[in-house]
């Protein structure tokens, strides 16, 4: 009789922590679970909480322990089950898909709100060999974290090498603006100064404290990413 309460405890803790883990590991962000979806994140998070817990404290009995590891598998499996037959309820449990960059300019409101900074999203982008933010017609930041990339056509579809010409070198492009604050180093770099930079910027109607993002290659060319007017996708899943 003493089992099967402790059993029903261990039910009850299950059932009424696992809502609270998933409001934390949505309020906590995609950064923070990775590579995998929050649920999965969850139940591996509270696993490694039981068997911890258990090989930690030898008073802890074991079939409590067995029951929680199986109940806690059973219970993911149901819910996997849940996300496949009913698309509302998986959107209710992880994240959805995020647009933030659109014909080489970012999303500034999609990025707040999903709280990445410009920093994380360059990186990004260099893990995937772009320089050139302009060379992306769109960029998806997945549920899982990663990032989704799609080259604009003229710079994907058809390589210098599939024409039989040969390639010249393209530069790399340098963040030179973050959020209205000009990297001096990076002017110094290109051998110029601010004083170059406010004609570019007045020649275009535009002052460094209003930009979120600029660059700049060693070829001068500056690339300055505008508040997009864009219709941006539906993308949903």
């Amino acid at each position: 009789m003493e089992l099967v309460k402790d059993l029903l405890l261990v039910t009850g803790r299950i059932v009424t922590i696992f809502p609270l883990l998933l409001v934390m590991g949505l309020v906590m962000g995609r950064r923070s679970i990775g590579e995998l979806p929050v649920f999965d994140f969850l139940v591996v998070l509270a696993l490694g909480a039981v068997v911890g817990a258990d090989i930690a404290d030898p008073e802890i009995e074991h079939i409590p322990t067995g029951y929680a590891i199986i109940f806690i598998g059973l219970m993911q499996r149901i819910v996997s089950l849940l996300v496949i037959k009913y698309k509302t309820f998986g959107k209710w449990i992880t994240f959805k898909p995020t647009v933030v960059i659109s014909n080489g300019n970012l999303i500034v409101s999609n990025l707040h709100q999903v709280r990445y900074s410009i920093d994380n999203i360059l990186q990004m982008l260099r893990e995937k060999d772009i320089f050139h933010m302009e060379e992306v017609e769109l960029a998806i930041l997945e549920a899982n974290g990663r990032l989704t990339v799609h080259k604009s056509p003229l710079k994907a579809s058809v390589t210098v090498e599939d024409l039989g010409l040969t390639k010249t070198d393209q530069s790399i492009a340098y963040p030179l603006i973050l959020e209205g604050n000009v990297s001096k180093r990076v002017l110094e770099y290109v051998n110029k100064d601010e004083a170059w930079l406010d004609e570019q910027l007045i020649a275009r109607g535009l002052q460094s404290e209003n930009i979120f993002y600029a660059s700049i290659d060693e070829n001068l060319k500056l690339h300055i990413s505008q508040p997009t007017l864009d219709t941006i996708p539906p993308i949903e899943h």
